[in-house]
């Protein structure tokens, strides 16, 4: 039974080598407990720790026993219970051991988890703001080109605006062009209806002449 126990306090502080040092042993080793520790793992362990328990206290209810009968004796040492004491102790000592060695593997599994959902959750944390910087910077790159694109039309509409007055002025050249001819026309209408009566008038004086002309000459002939 020492031998079990003296292979089992080995196998528990190689357990605990493992854990303490980053080698790729360690993830096998935590990979191992996680598994130990799911379904009926944690009472196996238990049942164990408890079948240990209870031989610690056997050996010390024994250790005891011969120490009181050693007492009642009067002091006296018997070399079969000095053997016995010795070897009691031992047994004592090494499961003691045990248990507190494995107390430390679960605990260090336990940090060790603990470490790794904390680093999981800062590189979630350092993600996101990674995200929101380079959202931010999209965001800046997306308001640079609106006010871009704004200024843009603002060009655009000046420009447009300035078209729209020279084209207004052109239109306000061509209708006051316009209204001069219509006025020039209708001097030229006035003009050529005061020819036209003239000329009316110039043609009934000739008339009125030639009336006289010939009243004249039919008198003359008579």
């Amino acid at each position: 039974m020492i031998q079990l126990l003296f292979t089992l306090i080995f196998s528990e502080a190689a357990m605990i080598a493992l854990l303490l040092f980053k080698t790729p042993l360690r993830k096998l080793v935590i990979m191992g407990l996680d598994r130990l520790k799911r379904g009926r793992g944690p009472l196996i362990v238990k049942t164990v720790a408890g079948t240990i328990l209870v031989v610690l206290l056997s050996s010390v209810y024994s250790m005891v026993k011969i120490q009181k009968r050693e007492i009642e004796e009067g002091g006296s040492v018997n070399p079969t219970d000095q053997v016995l004491m010795a070897r009691h102790l031992l047994e004592a000592t090494l499961m003691g051991a045990i248990l507190f060695l494995a107390l430390m593997i679960d605990r260090l599994h336990h940090y060790i988890r603990e470490l790794r959902i904390r680093r999981k959750g800062m590189e979630a944390v350092k993600k996101q703001t990674r995200e929101s910087e380079d959202g931010k910077y999209t965001f800046a790159e997306e308001m640079k080109g609106v006010e871009e694109e704004r200024a843009r039309l603002r060009a655009e509409r000046r420009r447009l605006q300035s078209e729209v007055q020279s084209k207004v002025k052109d239109a306000d050249v061509a209708v006051a062009n316009v209204s001069a001819l219509r006025k020039q026309s209708e001097g030229f209408l006035l003009e050529y209806d005061r020819l036209l009566e003239e000329n009316q008038n110039l043609r009934n004086q000739l008339k009125s002449l030639d009336r006289k002309l010939s009243h004249s000459g039919s008198k003359k002939n008579m």
